[in-house]
């Protein structure tokens, strides 16, 4: 103990302080004694015994509510039930333990006390008596009631993840766990899953209650259900042995028609992921795909599916909406990336053993330059709308995450913990997730590094298949470290690769837009959108509510005004415009996108400062801002002699 060696060194006016601090080390040690007291048991790679039944009732659609009954084979002891906590995908412990509500627990139709763990909110403890085979345990879900859930539950469809509505029993790993589900549905509702229902030993449906073969505990968490009223499914390869569908879901019947076209492109996406991996890990897989105005705005990844949600004018209005199309594409591509392939301290034997992040900038990342590119092969985006939609992107790391100066791409792989992906106040300063479209440009140099050191004949494809497409047919999950990149990279050409990524990953201010000029282009500004940023940002009406006018004054607004954030050290930054208020007029006309963009653009060859009153928290302030650089828009341009890996790269694979 150095620190009590050195106290009598120290002058009398530190013993005091000493001391409570001694005193509160002491009071730790008894904290930690007490922690290892309220000890849950580690999980161990052993069976569990016996199967347990879970059944959730569905059906309350008008008030949001899931209802659970579980039936847990039991011996005689003390039991620790776990809600899960760290939720594959999302990268952090949000597991909405807040909604769960109503826990009772019982043995042969008598109440048995429990009790929460001391330490752990996820945990509650329940001593079983002898001569009890099992217990049942009844709680509700309430979904969309609170801060850590989204809506899940609607009167149109519904969105279940089993994670949310399930206790699974400690001591074990949760692939030794073996499970029976079901689920009670609204009267008439149809459904899809990577479940697969009953086919032996009796009807698999009852009434609106369907009962899915006995699965494990780990695969029943990643194989979430969705349902609703109006429903379409889509075969997106049609003859396979091995089939691929688009499970719709809609808030109208109107929302789930599609032209040949579309249905088309969709099934391309499929065609062109196999000639990216040349392999599949599923024996089924399943898009499960909401268009709703609620239930929207979602993605998260499963080995045999996919939650992903969109706006309920996804088909219907086709021409307008190029953002957002390549969700489809990142999630279909974590079949891969993610859940057959995994970072090593990205796999945990259960879901409430804490995960590492530090390799997300592969799973991620790499995930989000296969999104785009897949997008492309597929037709989803002409390659005008790639390339706009890859400007936009490269703008951000260009001119808007002088964060970099003092975070890491890899440092930000802590932000789903310690960000809980809420709101930040200086998102350009204080940066979120980078991993993902940080990750994007990087793998985007990986890719052109690749075709220059082999003269065109290797690509990031090759590594694709090599590192993803192993193993093909199996469900077995392979993890990977740094160096198990690194050596693929290796096999695909020798080089330092060990150092081409450090230079991204591990140090700051990582050359994104060098590696973007790799590939044949590089990144201009003009005073004009791009038709795919106008989708995102039109005068009248944007699609995501935000009005972009970051790489010019140094701001994005909502629709009315609201200052969404504020690029640190721009314009408005150093006039002293703060994020949270409100731009109430612009030079003295009531705020609107379109007379801000015309006081820009007035500036230009003006040297008066343009006038925002900005209201913040009840008080008006007239700001001058000193700005005369005109409007600025991102687009990519060829640079003339060199190769042009980037059409290359997005290229449809015969």
């Amino acid at each position: 103990m150095p620190f009590l060696r050195r106290r009598s060194q120290l002058s009398v006016r530190f013993v005091a302080p000493l001391v409570l601090a001694v005193a509160g080390l002491a009071f730790a040690g008894a904290a930690l004694a007490d922690a290892a007291d309220a000890h849950i048991p580690p999980a161990q790679d052993t069976p569990y015994p016996g199967t347990i039944r879970i059944h959730v009732d569905a059906s309350d659609t008008r008030q949001g509510i899931f209802r659970v009954h579980e039936t847990i084979p039991v011996q005689a002891g003390e039991l620790t039930l776990l809600y899960p906590k760290w939720i594959p995908g999302d990268h952090s412990p949000d597991g909405p333990i807040d909604m769960l509500a109503g826990l009772k627990i019982t043995a042969s139709g008598k109440p048995l006390k429990w009790k929460r763990d001391k330490y752990d909110v996820y945990a509650f403890r329940v001593d079983v008596p002898q001569g009890v085979p099992e217990i049942t345990v009844d709680f509700q879900f309430l979904s969309g009631r609170g801060k850590s859930s989204f809506i899940q539950m609607t009167d149109k469809m519904l969105s279940l993840e089993w994670n949310t509505v399930s206790l699974y029993p400690a001591g074990h790993y949760s692939r030794q766990i073996r499970v029976e589900p079901s689920v009670t549905f609204p009267s008439g509702w149809q459904f899809g899953t990577a479940l697969e229902r009953v086919d032996q030993g009796g009807p698999s449906q009852s009434g609106d209650t369907v009962t899915f073969k006995p699965t494990t505990f780990n695969t029943l968490v990643d194989s979430p259900i969705y349902a609703g009223k109006y429903f379409k499914r889509v075969d997106l390869d049609p003859g396979a042995k091995v089939p691929v569908h688009l499970d719709v879901f809609a808030d109208a019947p109107k929302d789930l028609v599609m032209t040949p076209q579309q249905v088309q492109v969709h099934r391309n996406l499929v065609t062109q992921a196999y000639k990216l991996f040349d392999s599949h890990h599923y024996d089924h897989y399943d898009f499960l795909f909401s268009l709703s105005d609620q239930l929207s705005g979602n993605g998260l990844e499963h080995h045999q599916s996919s939650e992903n949600g969109m706006g309920p004018d996804y088909f219907t209005h086709w021409d307008d909406g190029a953002p957002n199309r390549d969700l489809l594409a990142h999630e279909f591509t974590h079949s891969w990336n993610g859940k057959f392939r995994r970072p090593a301290d990205l796999w945990t034997p259960n879901f409430n053993v804490p995960m590492g992040d530090s390799l997300l900038w592969v799973y991620e990342g790499q995930t989000q330059y296969w999104g785009f590119v897949l997008t492309a092969r597929s037709g989803m985006w002409t390659p005008e709308q790639f390339r706009d939609a890859l400007a936009m992107v490269a703008a951000n790391y260009d001119r808007n995450r002088p964060g970099f100066q003092w975070r890491t791409l890899e440092d930000t792989t802590n932000d789903p913990t310690a960000a809980e992906r809420g709101a930040l106040p200086y998102r350009s300063w204080q940066m979120s997730e980078e991993y993902y479209s940080g990750g994007q440009m990087m793998w985007l140099a990986v890719d052109a590094k690749i075709r220059a050191l082999t003269h065109d004949k290797e690509s990031l494809d090759t590594f694709a298949k090599a590192f993803f497409g192993i193993d093909n047919g199996s469900f077995v999950t392979k993890t990977y470290t740094f160096d198990d990149v690194v050596n693929a990279l290796n096999g695909v050409v020798k080089y330092d690769w060990a150092a081409f990524l450090d230079r991204y990953v591990d140090e700051l201010e990582p050359p994104f837009t060098r590696g973007l000029e790799a590939t044949g282009w590089k990144l201009v500004y003009t005073d004009q959108e791009s038709p795919y940023e106008k989708q995102y940002d039109s005068q009248d009406e944007s699609p995501r509510h935000i009005f972009n006018f970051t790489y010019s004054i140094g701001l994005t607004l909502t629709k009315d005004g609201g200052i969404n954030d504020v690029r640190w050290n721009g314009p408005a930054f150093k006039a002293g415009i703060g994020s949270g208020g409100e731009v109430v007029a612009v030079n003295g006309q009531a705020f609107k996108a379109g007379v801000l963009k015309q006081a820009i653009t007035a500036a230009r060859d003006s040297k008066q400062p343009i006038e925002l009153l900005i209201k913040y928290q009840g008080d008006y302030t007239t700001v001058p801002v000193d700005y005369h650089g005109g409007l600025q828009y991102p687009h990519l341009e060829r640079i003339k002699g060199t190769p042009d890996y980037l059409s290359q790269i997005i290229a449809a694979k015969k």
